[in-house]
């Protein structure tokens, strides 16, 4: 009994590992009331600055440029839009699906400042908003 103690140390560590992903799952996809008040679900995302810029990154796999808006609203950064089926899926039989469909919205407070030139583009599956710091 005594000699197995690594493998069982290991085994309790994995299965802690594992319950740890699936609450973070629950809690980034889970339905919440939008401002607009449809139902929809919050895509994970980093908000990072430098001295000039911030820079947002969104997760949002699947979804194309022309399915998003992005606002800024009393100081924060709002992303909605739809994920939606491929069309070619319409009638496919679903074996597994992990991916939340339908309306997200995501309201992120950015740093206090003034911003100007806002840009965003997709990049590997992700939405990419580059705010630049206002001067003064």
């Amino acid at each position: 009994m005594k000699d197995d103690f690594p493998n069982r140390w290991m085994w309790s560590e994995a299965c802690e590992v594992l319950a740890r992903a699936e609450r973070m799952h629950r809690q980034f996809f889970q339905p919440v009331r939008s401002q607009s008040r449809q139902p929809s679900w919050e895509p994970p995302a980093d908000v990072l600055e430098s001295e000039r810029d911030v820079l947002v990154v969104v997760a949002l796999p699947g979804v194309r440029q022309e399915q998003v808006e992005v606002l800024i609203d009393a100081g924060d950064l709002v992303v909605g839009g739809n994920r939606t089926l491929p069309p070619e899926l319409a009638s496919a039989i679903i074996h597994r699906l992990e991916l939340p469909q339908g309306r997200f919205e995501r309201r992120l407070r950015l740093p206090a400042g003034r911003y100007n030139n806002v840009r965003h583009k997709f990049a590997d599956g992700c939405l990419l908003v580059l705010l630049s710091k206002a001067e003064g």
